[in-house]
């Protein structure tokens, strides 16, 4: 097999330490040095200064939790990286070894066999740690909704059946007065809004109920929780403007695409970045988000078209946006999922259209454009032949025959 990195090594990391193999090739077979080091920084100072004393130009490691980041940072000034998927690069069973792992993988480095892993630049590796924990923190405040609405079920306070959000103005000032000790139904239903969808003489009947001082503790501590939650998010959508100052152009030309808000667009950025040269096409960027059909044929029969998994903080929100632009009229998006809604249910019409949004994003990152809606007619304008015969097949199954012809 050809050899296309003469002077390469692998790395096999774990948290404490990293275990290097030089691969040097010559004209007979491949000379190889092994060694371990300490992940401290010194450790990690001493592995650089080995691998370029060595004359190596490129290094591979396997994606091993968070523990290789600290080794990349340090690497990456001074070596070209390639950050390898432990399932694509798995050994032999039966040869496992910090060892040989590493020996693996430098030989796989040699002869090009390594698929690189996509890693961002630093400021959108600081940009998606903070969209991520944002994430993270609504996930807490939504736990913690739950289990005060658990606990006023248990006490019989029908609070989440009458009003939308329990978190509104209307039903934190009634929480706050369940906390300080009132029971009387008529004082708590007079701190309802006028903006209430139920009756005062309904918001009344569903907040009699028997509220004891084990329910009020949990109660202030939930709220207490949930808005130093708040709180913290709000620090972190501060922080997150401030880092996506340098991408502020790119983000303003994605909330032009139906469906994707401010926040969107900013995890969007944060997951794939601004520059699209990391992906050579929109196939690919597809394929990483885990929005392109897996390929399963044997025999000659295809026998599942399954999205592969990937991506799992950028899929849910691109879903979300999805089901958000199938909502905006006479546009392509509504088309879209409408017209794939019909045969294959709308979980399905949601990835396609989610793909076409993120296949719309990295045509607008790599130009520097706008969004430009296809319009509504676009399918039938694409195709009028088979949007005919469609309407066709679908006369004669009510039992009448048509004959159709092209107009003057």
């Amino acid at each position: 097999m050809q050899v296309l990195n003469r002077r390469c090594a692998g790395l096999d990391v774990h948290k404490d330490e990293v275990v290097g193999c030089i691969r040097l090739a010559g004209r007979g077979e491949a000379d190889r040095e092994v060694r371990r080091f300490a992940t401290t920084t010194r450790g990690l100072l001493e592995l650089a200064d080995w691998l370029e004393g060595c004359e190596v130009t490129q290094v591979a490691m396997e994606a091993t939790g968070v523990y290789w980041k600290p080794v990349w940072h340090v690497l990456e000034d001074r070596f070209q990286l390639v950050l390898a998927n432990a399932a694509h690069v798995r050994n032999v069973p039966g040869r496992k070894s910090d060892v040989n792992d590493a020996t693996w993988i430098a030989d796989l480095l040699a002869h090009g066999l390594i698929r690189a892993s996509f890693v961002p630049p630093a400021p959108i590796q600081e940009l998606r740690d903070l969209t991520r924990t944002r994430k993270q923190l609504s996930r807490e405040i939504v736990q913690h909704t739950q289990r005060i609405q658990k606990v006023l079920e248990d006490a019989n306070i029908k609070l989440s059946s009458l009003i939308s959000d329990v978190l509104g103005a209307s039903g934190r000032r009634i929480l706050k007065a369940l906390i300080d000790g009132e029971s009387d139904a008529e004082a708590l239903a007079a701190l309802g809004g006028s903006r209430l969808k139920c009756s005062r003489q309904d918001l009344k009947d569903g907040l009699e109920g028997r509220i004891t001082a084990h329910h009020r503790f949990l109660l202030g501590q939930h709220l207490r929780m949930i808005e130093e939650l708040e709180a913290a998010q709000a620090a972190f959508d501060a922080r997150i403007e401030v880092a996506l100052e340098p991408f502020r152009h790119a983000a303003e030309r994605l909330t032009s695409l139906p469906g994707i808000s401010a926040v969107a667009a900013q995890v969007i950025i944060a997951e794939i970045g601004a520059d699209m040269t990391q992906f050579p096409t929109a196939g690919h960027l597809l394929s990483w988000a885990g929005l392109a059909p897996r390929l399963d044929e044997s025999a000659g029969k295809r026998r599942s078209t399954r999205v592969k998994k990937g991506a799992p903080w950028l899929k849910p929100v691109l879903v979300q946006c999805a089901f958000a632009a199938a909502r905006a009229k006479n546009s392509y998006f509504q088309a879209q999922f409408l017209r794939l809604k019909a045969r294959r249910g709308p979980k399905k019409a949601a990835i396609a259209v989610a793909a076409s949004i993120l296949t719309a994003a990295y045509h607008m990152l790599r130009d520097g454009t706008f969004y430009t809606d296809l319009g509504p007619d676009h399918f039938a304008r694409h195709d009028k032949t088979r949007v005919a015969m469609r309407l066709v097949r679908r006369i004669k199954d009510l039992g009448y025959d048509v004959e159709i012809k092209a107009a003057a």
